[in-house]
């Protein structure tokens, strides 16, 4: 009693097997966070500065144009474009892998065998009138592995992944170079104030040489006094060429991080005059974490982890393969189109398992199974080092400003000490030291400022950098 197979049958068996997982994934860690960032007080508002577009954050007209520029040509932006390009194109491509391959095939061959073999002795033996063998065929030949063991689909998510995680690339080199362009801007605006407290301090210096020189024609003090006035006043003017070079320079880094020629920025603010509000919302660290597009990468480089562990699994189960394939054949070419007689088809089935590679595959999943370990490992590290930048940032900004109040009243301190000295030498009352170190002091002093409130305003940039801004 003869038994046939029944095609339905056999197809929901197939759709069975393929629904069959022969590896369990990994599932994303929970990280271990605080319910507050360190140095900010306890709240439930989840708000941040991150959740703010970038043009919102930095209101500087100049500075807007700057990102702009590098967030338009910046090289690296550029090459971030072109791979999420080239994951795309491989992500859509990943998709024909459930689909069989077809290939058309038109052969035309001869063959002039021996007299004395079986294919010569069969020729002579029908007479066909000629002792070559001719074969003329045109076919479609058609090829499907069934899925059974999720390959294809674990392909898929590797694709889809590295796609989507191309794009988180896109959005950290965005957020770090909003960042990086903010940050030379004020340094840019720093240097300005240095320059100009610097000549300020030579006109300065100038006044009280002049004034010593003619107390030393009339014998009022030494030459002594007028060198050390000159010194002081060419100690400030050195300082002149120092901020115009570095000016120079960090105009032609900007400008490159911008994607143009090394060139004069225009400025139309100066430091002080750029301000953030005065409380600033760091939200809470679960929010930050989904934000962040480095940790959202690591996060998918463990979904492409998984997949690989899968894929490296299946590979040791057998494969299941079904070809087919139809068309014309003939020995005689006049016959070749000669319907229906000339028409053929074949089907087969095969499954394969591999045996010798049996351990080379077995040590590619142990290999992977590792991989996936180590991203894991990197997840959580990616995480801790995000809440690390934000806790650090927030100190930075509340202890830079409380140094910077205090720098402020020091400075009118010294300016006010300078004014006085400058007076009671004038009067006979102080003598070309007092004066000349008060100058000194109010120098280096206006310098600081300047300093710390660039330091403040880069702590600020890099607070909204490491919530995860800038991408938006």
């Amino acid at each position: 009693m003869k038994r046939y197979i029944n095609p339905l049958a056999f197809v929901l068996l197939v759709a069975f097997l393929s629904a069959c997982k022969v590896s369990k994934d990994v599932a994303t860690p929970k990280p271990e966070l605080p319910s507050n960032f360190r140095n900010t007080a306890t709240t439930a508002d989840s708000t941040s500065i991150g959740d703010i577009q970038w043009k919102s954050f930095f209101t500087d007209a100049t500075l807007q144009k700057l990102i702009d520029s590098a967030i338009a040509k910046n090289y690296d932006m550029q090459i971030a474009v072109k791979n999420i390009d080239a994951a795309q194109l491989l992500f859509k491509q990943v998709k024909w892998n459930y689909v069989p391959t077809v290939g058309l095939n038109v052969t035309a061959s001869t063959n002039r065998p021996s007299d004395n073999s079986l294919t010569g002795l069969s020729i002579a033996q029908y007479n066909i009138g000629t002792k070559h063998v001719e074969d003329y065929s045109a076919n479609l030949a058609l090829s499907w592995e069934a899925d059974i063991w999720g390959k294809i689909r674990n392909q898929s998510r590797e694709a889809l992944a590295t796609y989507l995680q191309t794009t988180e690339a896109k959005k950290a080199i965005q957020t770090n170079i909003v960042s990086s362009v903010s940050q030379g801007y004020y340094n840019l605006l720093m240097l300005d104030a240095q320059l100009e407290i610097a000549q300020k301090n030579v006109k300065l210096n100038d006044s009280t040489l002049r004034i010593i020189k003619l107390q030393y024609d009339a014998g009022q003090v030494t030459s002594l006094a007028v060198q050390q006035a000159d010194a002081q006043r060419q100690a400030a003017t050195q300082l002149v060429p120092q901020f115009e070079r570095d000016i120079t320079v960090q105009e032609n880094a900007l400008s490159i991080l911008a994607g143009t020629l090394p060139n004069k920025i225009e400025r139309n603010s100066t430091l002080n005059e750029v301000t953030f509000p005065e409380t600033i919302s760091a939200g809470v660290p679960s929010t930050m974490v989904s934000r962040r597009p480095d940790v959202k990468s690591s996060e998918l480089a463990l979904t492409i982890a998984n997949a690989k562990v899968g894929i490296s699994k299946a590979q040791m189960y057998p494969s299941l393969s079904i070809t087919a394939s139809g068309g014309v054949n003939s020995f005689k070419a006049s016959n070749w189109f000669n319907l229906p007689a000339s028409l053929f088809g074949t089907v087969a089935g095969g499954i394969a398992q591999p045996i010798f590679q049996h351990k080379e595959l077995r040590t590619q999943y142990e290999v992977a199974k590792v991989e996936r370990e180590k991203t894991v490992l990197q997840f959580r590290q990616s995480v801790l080092n995000a809440v690390g930048e934000v806790s650090d940032a927030l100190v930075r900004i509340e202890k830079l400003k409380q140094e910077q109040v205090i720098a402020a009243q020091r400075v009118k301190t010294l300016q006010l000490a300078t004014s006085n000295a400058g007076l009671l030498f004038k009067n006979g009352l102080a003598n070309y030291l007092e004066v000349i170190t008060a100058q000194g002091n109010v120098l280096q002093g206006e310098l600081e400022l300047a300093s710390i409130k660039r330091a403040e305003l880069s702590a600020t940039a890099d607070l909204y950098r490491s919530l995860g801004g800038g991408w938006k």
